[in-house]
């Protein structure tokens, strides 16, 4: 057996403190006898240019130091692979991002490196299934991106783009999350849809359609992402202080009990209409796809670390 089949393969994505939290990440393996290399990511690109590297140099433990956005780059390298290949592959994550919510979905925790290492180490291996949107993009062609945790149309899409150019600006990723929340104030709430799940047809004005694999930063809050299917939640436009309670809601992971939110289960959503609605992808921006376009799910197709 080669040297790398036996290596862990540590992709890191650095935040704030980077060099400290790597020394410790780095300490806890080497105390714990795991023979591991480290490469580090400067961008998105280069999360799925390593990613690349590491399943084809042959490492068949690959560890993703990140957050829902790296972890997403990760599964969609290994969607590019044969399944032979994938299936003797197992991802795992410690968390570190803006959000961790598949992680969180686990247990595992940020500021608990020495217990996620720990249920790492002991290599419990479970199969989670893997939404899909395929879509047409602005130039024609036909497209497709995985998804572990959910995708957005409406809303918290456009409060991702609000935030990313926030944060072009301002730098601070909590700074330009507080800006891109109060100037949703003055922006565009609602969007014409047209979206076909399962025998029912909405077709009204939507402020926001999580489509979620997993939890859905708390809009999908019973998805379970090993069961073949896909929650959805679509909430109407609430009046004003329904809005605040809707909040309220989703930071107590009660959501689904508001009156404006109207929740699904289901295989596949069809698109067939989101008038110049911005699609969010596990937290990154999808931009607007051109035309109709279906949410799926596959199945058990990536071999995931969970806590023992």
């Amino acid at each position: 057996m080669s040297e790398a089949n036996t290596r862990w393969g540590i992709l890191y994505c650095p935040k704030a403190n980077a060099s400290k939290q790597r020394e410790k990440i780095q300490r806890l393996l080497n105390e714990r006898k795991v023979d591991f290399d480290f490469v580090q990511s400067e961008s998105s690109d280069s999360v799925e240019r390593l990613m690349n590297m590491l399943i084809h140099n042959g490492y068949k433990t690959i560890i993703v130091v990140g957050g829902d956005s790296a972890l997403n780059d990760a599964v969609n390298c290994l969607m590019q692979v044969e399944r032979q290949v994938r299936d003797e592959i197992a991802l795992g994550v410690i968390p570190n991002g803006v959000m961790n919510d598949f992680a969180r979905y686990w247990d595992f925790k940020e500021g608990n490196l020495e217990q996620t290492i720990d249920w790492l180490v002991k290599h419990r291996v479970r199969k989670v299934d893997l939404g899909c949107i395929r879509y047409t993009n602005k130039n024609g062609e036909a497209c497709h991106r995985y998804f572990l945790n959910c995708v957005n149309v409406g809303l918290i899409a456009d409060v991702m783009n609000l935030r990313r150019q926030a944060r072009s600006l301002l730098g601070s990723r909590t700074l330009s999350f507080i800006v891109s929340i109060f100037l949703m104030i003055f922006h565009r709430m609602e969007y014409k849809m047209h979206v076909r799940i399962n025998s029912d047809t909405v077709k009204r004005k939507v402020m926001n359609m999580c489509v979620g694999s997993g939890p859905g930063y708390g809009q999908t809050p019973s998805a379970v992402p090993y069961n073949g299917m896909l929650d959805v939640s679509v909430v109407y436009h609430p009046e004003l202080l329904q809005l605040f309670a809707g909040f309220k809601l989703l930071l107590t992971g009660r959501f689904l009990n508001h009156r404006s939110v109207h929740p699904y289960r289901t295989r596949e959503v069809v698109v067939e209409e989101a008038n110049k609605a911005l699609v969010g992808v596990d937290g990154r921006l999808l931009g607007t796809p051109s035309g109709s376009y279906r949410i799926g799910v596959e199945q058990e197709v990536i071999n995931f670390l969970i806590p023992d």
